[in-house]
């Protein structure tokens, strides 16, 4: 048996996500799913994530992205599929983008 087609998952997380360990979290989840990618901040008080991996792990990242840590709330999640890039050895916490 194969390993499935990489597949990518870009994703805007709003509410109150920034100082609350969001970014920390989301690196640590992702990193347990074998997932590559990075999350920031953005300077709008949204956090930005890409990921790439199997679609099984992509998902239970995108559940995680909905809850949160416990001091995060989300309230929403913008969510598109974009082809992976293939370019990313590991799963990290960037540098914001402003």
């Amino acid at each position: 048996m194969t390993d499935p087609e990489p597949s990518a998952l870009h994703a805007i997380v709003e509410g109150r996500v920034q100082g609350v360990g969001f970014r920390a979290n989301v690196a640590n989840v992702a990193q347990s799913l074998g997932l590559k990618g990075w999350v920031r901040n953005l300077g709008d008080d949204r956090v930005e994530v890409w990921a790439e991996g199997p679609q099984t792990e992509l998902d239970k990242l995108l559940a995680y992205l909905y809850r949160g840590p416990s001091m995060a709330f989300v309230s929403g999640v913008q969510v598109d599929r974009p082809a992976p890039s293939g370019k990313f050895r590991q799963f990290m916490v960037v540098s914001s983008s402003w």
